[in-house]
């Protein structure tokens, strides 16, 4: 069904219909290989936020792409201090989208994963401790957890002193996680792009100038270029555009 405000396509096969949840599931569908999926909101200046939180660049469009994306996936993978700062709640969907996922041979809910060097996490948050999925939690060798961690979540050491992705992302695919859901944030954005681990970029742009101050969606150390091709171009009523750039 569509609801709230229509998205059409822009790009390519442009189309004045809008575009309702099956066709907007089919744009965003799952791969027939393991792939690593990004998804970001970011003002028309690059802002990665408003007031310090990605909500104030958000609308209804965006969030309806949002959970279609964490209903297609097998894990949400996100950063400990993302899941921290935006207070990140346990991962759940609606009896619909669960409904779709069980049609489709997928657990009911996706599997959160949270990358953290440091393992300053709270066992105690509700992303972990009302988890209807055990979480998995990305560290390397060197990091104690907290006490309470391991009731609540898998921890796995990939690297000696800091986590390396590639090898996470391997472990990952091998617990039959293939499509990997990124919600940021932009030093792991950086990292995953840095290792050639990115498959695949969700854009969001809000048709808001931000001005200066916020952070771009991607930070951390260069990389070279990696060139990622345009899919398609979805814009929404308001004025947001839905860009999706993936790997050939």
């Amino acid at each position: 069904m569509t609801v709230g405000i229509p998205i059409r396509r822009l790009w390519p096969e442009p189309s004045t219909q809008p575009l309702d949840d099956a066709a907007l599931t089919a744009l965003y569908g799952r791969a027939d290989k393991p792939r690593l999926r990004m998804n970001f909101v970011a003002s028309l200046d690059g802002a990665v936020t408003v007031d310090g939180y990605s909500a104030g660049l958000s609308g209804e469009p965006d969030k309806r792409v949002f959970g279609l994306l964490r209903m297609v996936c097998d894990a949400l993978v996100v950063a400990a201090g993302t899941l921290r700062h935006e207070e990140y709640r346990a991962v759940r969907l609606n009896e619909r989208r669960r409904a779709w996922r069980r049609a489709n041979g997928l657990a009911e809910y996706p599997t959160l994963v949270v990358v953290s060097g440091s393992l300053d996490l709270d066992p105690a948050q509700a992303a972990f401790a009302d988890a209807p999925t055990r979480p998995v939690v990305l560290t390397h060798a060197d990091a104690d957890p907290p006490p309470g961690l391991t009731d609540v979540a898998d921890v796995l050491r990939c690297g000696a002193e800091r986590v390396d992705l590639a090898a996470g992302l391997a472990e990952l695919h091998r617990r039959g996680l293939t499509q990997l859901l990124c919600e940021g944030g932009p030093h792991l954005f950086g990292a995953l792009t840095a290792a050639d681990l990115v498959d695949e970029l969700c854009l969001t742009v809000s048709p808001l100038l931000a001005g200066p101050g916020p952070g771009r969606i991607t930070a951390g150390d260069a990389a070279p270029p990696r060139h990622l091709p345009l899919r398609h171009v979805l814009a929404a009523e308001d004025g947001v555009l839905l860009l999706r750039h993936a790997r050939p």
